[in-house]
């Protein structure tokens, strides 16, 4: 699987923040994890100089280089980073390295920068172009929670995107008891394939919180033939579904007609699409949907012992903001 497929531990979103810096004296450390895509405007200074979408230190006159720290919003294992110079031309790092370090309760900012820290390799000095996506693949299986990002010896970076699996702390979930979204990314959740996203990534489902907008769901092209659009879903863990909630807040005029949901246990496997011959068993069947409406379903669901994963299915397309599926972890 293509690692920026799988979800940006980094993101701001999901609660991911640069901490510190040693400098940014152009542009502000905060900027390289903003969810859109970077911007250029012509023209647009500040008292500083010119006006950067991204992190950006001063000249440096010394030797060494510049870093900043940076919190996962969720903690995980990486499988690759996306270093984003765009528009950065004259002024980007000639080169960049990465590392990782793992803490079991909040740091401080004293104890993210202490040199006792062990901060492990991930990538290496690295060459960077400027004004381009620079990917790095990355094979370290150990959960993380913070990251170290150098840039040699000083420049501007327009984004960092940190891809990999979400790691939750089954223990700790475990000992609270009570249902849990099988589903969110919060607890490792991720949708492994849909038939379309043309206008909304297939991710936004199972992310935190309310919908801000269209813009923030799953939302497929028309469809002008027969069928209709799906989306599989890997669960966090095994569990047994108790209760599904359909939300297509804001899609109004472009809201499925119904939706139905499967399921299947299939050993958690990261490799399923409609070609494989798993067997799914209704969860729940073919229902109407309504714009803009939270859906709650309960009585209208089957028992259909422990599931791994779901198929998801629209009719024929549009878009739905959230997906949630309540339910009791497996033994």
């Amino acid at each position: 699987m293509d690692f920026t497929e799988l979800i940006d531990l980094a993101s701001e979103r999901l609660g991911g923040a640069v901490l510190v810096a040693n400098d940014e004296f152009f542009a502000p450390k905060e900027n390289l994890l903003k969810p859109g895509a970077p911007v250029f405007l012509e023209g647009e200074y500040t008292d500083r100089g010119k006006w950067m979408d991204g992190w950006e230190t001063r000249r440096r006159r010394t030797p060494g280089f510049d870093w900043c720290i940076i919190r996962l919003g969720l903690p995980g294992i990486i499988r690759g980073v996306v270093v984003d110079t765009s528009y950065f031309r004259g002024n980007y790092p000639e080169h960049c390295s990465l590392e990782a370090a793992t803490f079991s309760r909040v740091p401080t900012e004293q104890e993210l920068t202490a040199d006792t820290v062990q901060w492990l390799p991930l990538v290496p000095q690295a060459p960077l172009a400027g004004d381009s996506q620079n990917p790095f693949k990355i094979e370290h299986n150990e959960r993380v929670t913070h990251l170290r990002f150098k840039i040699y010896p000083d420049g501007g970076v327009a984004r960092l995107r940190v891809y990999g699996e979400v790691s939750p702390d089954w223990q700790a979930i475990r000992s609270r008891g009570g249902e849990v979204d099988l589903v969110a990314v919060e607890y490792g959740g991720v949708v492994l394939s849909c038939s379309d996203m043309f206008f909304g990534h297939k991710h936004n489902l199972i992310m935190p919180g309310r919908a801000a907008n269209m813009s923030d769901g799953w939302e497929t092209k028309r469809r002008r033939g027969p069928g209709h659009d799906w989306a599989i879903i890997k669960l966090g863990a095994p569990g047994e579904i108790r209760r599904v909630e359909v939300d297509t807040s804001y899609f109004k005029g472009n809201f499925p007609e119904s939706c139905s949901l499967e399921a299947c246990d299939a050993a958690s496997s990261d490799q399923i699409d409609l070609s494989d011959s798993v067997s799914w068993t209704s969860v729940l069947p073919r229902t109407k949907l309504q714009a803009h409406t939270r859906h709650m379903f309960t009585d209208e669901l089957s028992d259909v012992g422990v599931a791994t994963h779901l198929r998801f299915n629209i009719f024929p397309d549009g878009g739905v903001s959230r997906l949630r599926v309540y339910g009791k972890l497996a033994e």
